[in-house]
């Protein structure tokens, strides 16, 4: 099997397996999905989940979190990990959103990148998931999952992202970004498959023995 097929095989088993693709990472807006996407760093969705509702009901707007004391940002997030770094760069992007874009999340993926603990995976999920732009967002566990099925052989996430947009239509990017991540975690985890195991990866791989990173 090519890698051509392989990848044709991935996107139609995932679309089976996934018909709708929410975003795991609750909010209601561009500017509140952006600081759960940036809490999710190093950090589970699910704990973000448990975190993120008490932020909002202190500040769910540019406005609000921008005069919001970072201690207090800080005291809330801090089940979140790395909690003072992430506690600055939510009080500066979000001072910057309304000194320079009137409170609106910038639909530009530089601009994005520009505004403190934004970087290109972050901007990335925004772009697709906020305003439906495609981009394909690449983590360590994509970035696993590519190297396991024979998609990508890339040393780093920002080589396997080029890989999978040359294999995939631009248009299901967004959508195959969260179908990749939901499967890794229900089927293809680090731990309880090396690459032998999973549905997945036996169809792609029906004579393989031997694990895989």
């Amino acid at each position: 099997m090519t890698r051509v097929e392989r990848a044709r095989v991935v996107e139609s088993e995932l679309a089976r397996l996934y018909p709708e693709t929410p975003v795991p990472l609750d909010h209601k807006d561009p500017f509140t999905l952006l600081v759960a996407v940036l809490l999710s760093a190093q950090c589970t969705d699910a704990r973000v989940n448990q975190v993120t509702p008490a932020l909002f009901a202190l500040a769910d707007t540019p406005e609000a979190m921008a005069v919001l004391p970072v201690d207090v940002i800080q005291g809330v997030i801090r089940p979140c990990g790395l909690s003072p770094t992430k506690a600055r760069a939510i009080s500066g992007l979000s001072k910057i959103l309304v000194e320079s874009y009137a409170g609106d999340v910038p639909r530009d993926m530089a601009a994005l990148e520009a505004l403190p603990g934004v970087g290109h995976k972050t901007a990335s999920v925004v772009m697709a998931q906020a305003f439906g732009v495609p981009a394909f967002p690449v983590d360590t566990h994509i970035h696993r999952l590519a190297r396991r099925w024979g998609l990508s052989k890339a040393r780093n996430v920002v080589e396997t992202e080029r890989d999978l947009k040359r294999l995939f239509p631009r248009e299901e990017w967004g959508a195959l970004h969260l179908r990749i991540i939901f499967y890794g975690r229900e089927h293809c985890t680090a731990r309880g498959c090396d690459g032998t195991v999973c549905g997945m990866c036996r169809t792609l791989f029906p004579r393989r023995r031997t694990p895989v990173g």
